[in-house]
């Protein structure tokens, strides 16, 4: 049997693979010894293990553990995502938006980093606990599906004010730049919580953009644990991603790249 392990900042995803069978399994990453204790329960395997806690993981099992590097890891894992959906690309940016967002781009025989951004999974749950007081993750995104960001997010339209437009009038013109025009106003949550997915999609979306650009690729592979569930998150990515006259993608299990790809790093 063979165990890849992401060890993250916020998650611990987990790949094994036994019997040409896969299995994915996501830990807290706050229950990191609770994964040792399990990993310590079993016997013939191979563990490899990549990210940022990789080292104290490690620390912790009794198996001889292969480490490698996270960006490498992950940039093998999809790799092997793309070849088995089917999806040919010489050229592309990947994003990685977990806690944070990693930029990569990657032909297929190696990968760079392009930058980042701190805008990601982090963020959403931070900036919405702040607002809402909503800490659950599940809660928050669902809430998010029902807001209306027109009320707090100032859009080109609403500078135009039915003028005609140089660009598209639904584009973000300043995030939260329209709540001081409706300060009597109340903001459901669901609205703030629209406006958190709408700052952190778009900010994620226009650094790969630059990169995609910079590298001369139209293909932009999205990733992430952020994207799990968050079917508003993945729309603002891909209609801002088109809208920008590039290609976007989304691997199924592609949050589990990084632990899939350190088995065969």
């Amino acid at each position: 049997m063979k165990i890849g392990i992401d060890a993250g900042g916020t998650l611990i995803k987990v790949v094994t693979e036994l019997n040409n069978e896969r299995t994915y399994q996501k830990w807290l990453a706050t229950d990191i010894d609770q994964v040792a204790d399990w990993l310590n329960q079993l016997d013939d395997v191979e563990v490899s293990i990549t990210g940022g806690k990789a080292q104290y993981l490690d620390s912790c099992i009794k198996h001889q553990a292969k480490r490698s590097i996270e960006f490498d890891a992950t940039y093998k894992g999809i790799q092997i995502f793309l070849k088995e959906n089917n999806i040919d690309l010489e050229t592309y940016i990947f994003s990685n938006v977990g806690t944070g967002t990693s930029i990569h781009y990657a032909t297929t025989d190696h990968q760079e980093r392009a930058g980042g951004t701190g805008a990601g999974g982090g963020m959403i749950q931070g900036l919405s606990y702040l607002l809402t007081q909503i800490s659950d993750y599940d809660e928050l995104v669902q809430t998010a599906l029902n807001g209306d960001r027109d009320k707090i997010d100032l859009k080109v339209k609403h500078i135009y004010k039915g003028d005609n437009t140089p660009i598209s009038g639904e584009l973000t013109a300043a995030n939260f730049g329209h709540v001081l025009q409706h300060m009597n106003d109340a903001f459901p949550n669901a609205d703030r919580l629209a406006a958190v997915m709408g700052i952190v999609g778009e900010t994620v979306t226009t650094v790969s953009i630059h990169a995609a650009r910079q590298y001369n690729t139209e293909n932009v592979v999205f990733i992430g644990s952020s994207f799990v569930k968050n079917e508003l998150l993945k729309n603002i990515v891909v209609d801002y991603t088109i809208l920008r006259g590039l290609k976007p993608y989304f691997i199924e299990n592609g949050e589990f790249s990084g632990a899939l790809g350190s088995i065969y790093c």
